[in-house]
């Protein structure tokens, strides 16, 4: 059996559907649904149970102790959080993100239950200490997240650090992973957190120009600011090589280690839809702008040496995955 935590969120029901194709007996989502339309994420899908967050410590108690194979949980993957990157609320934040991760881990240690966590890019703060994943305490403590969810994102991992340097204190298998810009399909409720190539692709589609931020800084371009944009089927593909794959453990980056500008991302949404270029450029807020990060690049080094070799999707190739079978037709998910 194994747990997804946010197994109705976006990277979560990606990873649902793969488990799902892989005819997993025991799937069990973690999450919240409310109102809205989150659940269609995960309905083409077959799942052993759906548990409410606050229910899943006793939930994998009480499964752990039960002696028959399908009650026995063999796996963690933690996705689930608060990860708004505007979110102000540091109690809160603190309590879903960090005290929540915190238990899960101790359970996991006890009860030796492998365990698979997402960190995040956002504990690399503006980039000034650069995007290496060393997973040392001495590694980590230069980091500066810029907002509070990079902050209890990065708290974890500090405490991670601490904790599996000796058996006793650490799941039989982990592995935390600083996911960069993901984009792909069943992000839908996510709002203003969803990717740039959900948020641009209405325009494209009703004719309409895409604006792109002006560069405020003297060495890029407008529209020339650079992510490491990776589609989500490429951070489903490392989770299900970490399952592949339990003696491998350690803090790691998923992007696909080459960073591109928002201009080529745009245009990769027009090519992909078969429109002419239509772009125009705004000023970047200047709530923000101090802030404003211009550069991100995955360094992937330390999954490479752990064994992963699987090519990343181009940002073409992604992108019009992405836009000619989801967003282009009448059925969005997964």
């Amino acid at each position: 059996m194994i747990v997804v935590t946010g197994g109705a969120g976006f990277i979560g029901s990606n990873l649902v559907a793969a488990l799902s194709e892989r005819e997993v007996p025991g799937i069990v989502v973690a999450d919240v649904f409310g109102g809205g339309d989150k659940w269609r994420n995960i309905a083409k899908h077959e799942v052993a149970d759906i548990v409410p967050p606050d229910d899943l410590v006793r939930f994998l108690i009480n499964r752990t102790r039960r002696d028959d194979s399908w009650g026995r949980i063999d796996a963690v993957v933690h996705l689930g959080a608060n990860s708004s990157t505007t979110e102000t609320d540091v109690d809160l934040i603190l309590r879903q993100n960090y005290a929540y991760s915190m238990r899960l881990w101790r359970l996991c240690s006890e009860y030796r239950i492998r365990l698979i966590y997402a960190s995040s890019a956002a504990t690399y703060g503006d980039g000034s200490a650069g995007f290496e994943d060393a997973d040392s305490s001495q590694a980590l403590a230069q980091l500066r997240p810029l907002n509070p969810y990079g902050w209890s994102k990065h708290l974890f991992d500090q405490r991670v650090a601490r904790w599996s340097l000796t058996a006793e204190t650490r799941p039989p298998q982990w592995a935390g992973l600083k996911f960069f810009n993901v984009y792909g399909p069943n992000e839908y409720h996510k709002g203003s957190m969803q990717s740039v190539v959900a948020q641009k692709y209405p325009a494209v589609r009703d004719g309409e120009p895409v604006t792109l931020f002006r560069s405020h800084n003297p060495d890029y371009a407008d529209g020339g600011q650079l992510r490491d944009f990776i589609h989500v089927d490429d951070c489903v593909k490392v989770i299900l090589w970490l399952l592949d794959h339990p003696q491998v453990n350690g803090l790691f980056n998923v992007g696909t280690g080459e960073a591109r500008s928002f201009l080529d991302l745009a245009r990769a949404i027009f090519a992909a839809s078969g429109v002419p270029e239509n772009i125009t450029y705004i000023d970047t807020p200047a709530s923000i702008r101090d802030q404003y990060q211009y550069f991100t690049q995955a360094a992937m080094t330390r999954l490479r040496r752990a064994g992963y070799s699987e090519p990343f999707l181009s940002l073409e190739d992604g992108v019009a995955d992405y836009v000619k079978n989801y967003l282009a037709t009448n059925d969005w998910y997964r």
